[in-house]
């Protein structure tokens, strides 16, 4: 089963290995090294550029990697809030949150339910419409110069967003493979994103 480590305590595991029996395949974005306890599958969050093969445990490569920084988006949306920032390294060098009320679905039939979800629709509507306008602020600045965008909070909350305003499609273009599913977005939430945003993923 996958987990995600953060990359300091990532190297932290992975750096007594290096050099021991065992082998290295460096392919397709992963690090899997092959030990005699077992193999280990390792994905960077950013892509791992390294391409080789060795007849050891050779971590060094991933761990020069997960290591470095990078200039990346991110784009938190949950039906009732969202949170954008743009982090260098680690450092959040711009950011937005906002919420807006966004009402609970409704149990009940009858012309009053219908009255109900209408209201959530124009709800749900108005809080993506500003989060869009938002990630557009926010992000429109770094676009030229970000590497990657962290697409986070509920995956149909953030279709939706996208799908509002097609001069935002180019985040689909650079979002990471991982779906970082986080809760309600705040700036709380934004100030702890670092951790989850450079972790590796060990399978």
């Amino acid at each position: 089963m996958s987990r995600f480590v953060g990359r300091a305590n990532a190297a932290k595991r992975l750096a007594p290995l290096d050099g021991t029996p065992g082998r290295s395949v460096y392919a397709d974005g992963t690090a899997r090294f092959e030990t005699p306890d077992g193999a280990l599958v390792l994905t960077p969050p950013f892509r791992l550029r390294h391409v080789a093969e060795y007849d050891v445990v050779h971590v060094g490569p991933l761990l020069e990697e997960i290591a470095e920084d990078h200039l990346a988006g991110a784009v938190l949306v949950r039906l009732g809030g969202y949170a954008v920032g743009v982090f260098d390294g680690e450092r959040l060098v711009a950011s937005k949150v906002g919420q807006r009320l966004v009402h609970g679905r409704h149990r009940a039939g009858g012309s009053s339910a219908n009255r109900f979800r209408r209201r959530r629709e124009e709800q749900a509507r108005s809080l993506l419409d500003d989060a869009a306008d938002v990630a557009a602020r926010v992000l429109e600045p770094y676009r030229d110069r970000v590497e990657a965008v962290a697409l986070g909070g509920d995956r149909t909350a953030v279709r939706r967003m996208i799908e509002l305003r097609p001069e935002l499609g180019w985040l689909d273009e650079l979002a990471l493979a991982r779906f970082f599913t986080v809760p309600d977005p705040r700036r709380a939430v934004l100030a702890r994103f670092p951790y989850d945003l450079y972790a590796v993923e060990f399978a």
